[in-house]
């Protein structure tokens, strides 16, 4: 597993270099939605991965952000975001990382998300605690909401009418926490929840490259990662509730009264 997880340490780590290496300037932008923006940093960043894993590993599977590689039907899949918060880049806002889990046989086994503006490299392989920059890391002790800072997100689909915005959940978390931040980066937000930055962390709609190797590094951490409800978490579904564990029902009771 190491050489797996050093595979995942390097590419995250060369991936990092290019965003940063155009931050600030033009780039040429298209859009897979009305609000949902890709970058030509995107779909070289995603390569640049791609071709690596392949190199180390060609009989895994990849799945990516930008769709670049083919599945094989192997049961280790990589799970990619090459630039997770791709708007704040596209606008120069310095708040954007890499994000790349291994999945095997429905397992999230490790995880590393690279924040390159900061150089700060969060890792974690299952059974083996989490890390930033090859130190130990462990979630916060907050003991309650009250005490607590959060963060969130709004989904691509936040604009379209009927659908589940997550405004009444931000509303309700705005009156029960300390505070609550939407810094637009959810993976890095994740690692934010393991280190002990972040309390607590929820969002609708995510997809399983934006949380897969967050996830498992928030476990690794001590902390937790759900469903809305408290029910195991599905990397592939529409919600995720993480935490440092100690304020988990809390959030729970909030989220269930605000679909009520």
């Amino acid at each position: 597993m190491k050489d797996r997880l050093n595979v995942a340490l390097k590419l995250a780590r060369d991936a990092g270099k290019m965003p940063m290496a155009h931050l600030g300037r033009a780039h040429t932008i298209e859009r897979k939605g009305a609000i949902n923006l890709v970058t030509e940093v995107d779909k070289l960043c995603e390569k640049m991965i791609s071709d690596g894993i392949y190199k180390a590993f060609p009989d895994h599977d990849i799945l990516g952000e930008e769709g670049i590689a083919k599945r094989k039907r192997s049961e280790f899949c990589w799970i990619v975001d090459p630039l997770d918060g791709t708007t704040n880049y596209a606008h120069g806002f310095p708040f954007f990382g890499v994000s790349i889990a291994l999945e095997h046989n429905g397992e999230i086994v490790c995880g590393v998300i690279y924040d390159p503006v900061r150089d700060e490299m969060f890792a974690a392989e299952k059974g083996k605690g989490a890390t930033l920059n090859g130190e130990k890391i462990r979630v916060s002790n907050a003991p309650s909401l009250s005490d607590s800072l959060l963060a969130t997100g709004f989904a691509y689909s936040v604009q379209e009418p009927g659908r589940p915005d997550n405004l009444d959940n931000f509303a309700a978390f705005i009156k029960t926490a300390l505070a609550v931040r939407r810094p637009g980066a959810a993976a890095i937000d994740l690692a934010y929840v393991a280190c002990g930055r972040l309390d607590g962390f929820w969002e609708l709609f995510l997809k399983p490259w934006d949380i897969a190797a967050g996830v498992l590094i928030i476990r690794e951490a001590g902390g937790k990662a759900t469903n809305f409800d408290g029910t195991p978490i599905d990397i592939y579904g529409t919600e995720i509730l993480a935490s440092n564990g100690r304020i988990h029902n809390e959030m729970i009771n909030v989220l269930r009264k605000g679909k009520s």
